[in-house]
């Protein structure tokens, strides 16, 4: 049953603008909103791309730098690089250009700007640091090339270098202000990474549909999302010209439509488990979804399989509330072989992942899964190591 009692809170998000050519009009919100000393933040990859030309060309006289030091997961020097090359131009604004690195890498240099503690040691998943901090304000848009959504939320995850453990940094002015999605400039992101940042964005609407603190809302958006990547994500990368930009606007908007009101939602174990996964061993958040959330979905179908209502919907599948399990199961199987469609990894080991580290990771995820309190019931250790065990 629709929760008819509750509260919902808004990002500071403004706008979001979509459609090819896109990029043109960040002059004008640049400009609109007084940024005069606008720094460009990107990876190595795309700081060599000439679609680093188009974001330059559009930002117009409000370019102050371009700094291409974002990397994967967020190691906490790149954010103190960041901080120094703001500080040195004197930025007002910055545009984040690409996936969730540079996104991330913005918004925890924004936080240490507005007076955040520096360094990522005592931060984790389990408890979000915020700031008190009364700096400067720092205007952030951000300009994805993935599927990946964070640049729909207001947190930013960091790793630390030394023990490879990543946490989050959270504050409602760390939102961008404006995101652009313009489907133009993802058309050089490598396929394997489209499609598992696309499993990222399906991640997130399954995980937020049977959160505990799904809304009737996030529902619904949530349905639409996984009906639009099942439609949408596979002809992305099979199509050209045309019609392939319109099936890959369809995914950015899926993404958006799949992360929307995570602030309240929150995510779950698939969540969980890929934070601390992905920067131990290096593996991108997109292929971390593609290992766990069928493991996942299956553990929740026994838990939860009333709380699956929008997924089935999503997928198509016959939702039947007196007897939901089936159909929780069904929704599960789906799941698995839409990401078979793909070459993306589906397995712990296919990417380095020691067996003999489950129940470390497993122990490293239940402070955060218990703090999250999104599952509904009390998850064991031990349900954490079956998970990853079938995930192996």
């Amino acid at each position: 049953m629709d929760k008819t009692t509750g509260e919902y809170h808004f990002t500071r998000l403004e706008m979001v603008l979509f459609g090819v050519g896109k990029v043109e009009v960040l002059g004008r919100e640049l400009s609109r909103r007084g940024a005069k000393r606008t720094l460009i933040v990107t990876g190595k990859t795309l700081g060599q791309s000439k679609l680093l030309d188009k974001v330059k060309s559009a930002a117009g006289t409000a370019l102050a730098g371009v700094f291409t030091g974002a990397a994967q997961h967020v190691p906490s020097q790149t954010v103190t690089e960041l901080v120094a090359e703001a500080r040195r131009v004197g930025a007002d604004a910055m545009v984040s250009f690409g996936g969730g690195s540079p996104i991330d890498t913005v918004k925890n240099a924004a936080w240490q700007l507005m007076g955040g503690r520096a360094g990522s040691r005592t931060i984790d998943f389990a408890g979000a640091a915020t700031t008190s901090g009364s700096g400067g304000e720092i205007l952030h848009i951000a300009i994805p090339t993935t599927l990946s959504a964070g640049e729909f939320t207001p947190g930013g995850g960091v790793t630390d270098e030394s023990t490879k453990v990543k946490g989050v940094v959270a504050d409602p002015r760390l939102q961008a202000r404006a995101v652009i999605l313009d489907p133009a400039l993802t058309v050089e992101t490598p396929a394997w990474l489209w499609a598992s940042t696309g499993m990222r964005a399906l991640d997130h609407a399954v995980e937020g549909s049977y959160s505990t603190r799904h809304q009737l809302v996030t529902d619904t958006l949530a349905s639409k999302a996984i009906a639009l990547l099942n439609t949408h994500l596979l002809p992305s990368l099979q199509t050209h010209g045309d019609d392939e930009l319109e099936h890959r606007v369809q995914c950015q908007i899926a993404a958006w439509l799949s992360i929307f009101g995570m602030s309240n939602r929150r995510g779950g174990i698939s969540h969980a488990l890929g934070h601390q996964i992905g920067p131990m061993w290096n593996v991108p958040h997109g292929i971390t979804s593609c290992i766990t959330l069928p493991h996942v979905m299956r553990f929740m179908a026994g838990v939860a399989a009333d709380r699956f209502a929008p997924i089935a919907q999503g997928f198509e599948v016959r939702f039947d509330p007196r007897s939901p399990r089936s159909s929780a199961m069904e929704c599960t199987d789906r799941t698995a072989r839409f990401i078979g469609k793909f070459e993306v990894p589906t397995r712990l080991r296919d990417v380095g992942v020691p067996r003999e580290e489950i129940s470390r990771i497993a122990g490293t995820v239940l402070e955060e899964v218990k703090r999250a309190n999104t599952v509904g019931v009390e998850v064991t250790l031990e349900q954490l190591v079956g998970i990853l065990d079938a995930a192996y």
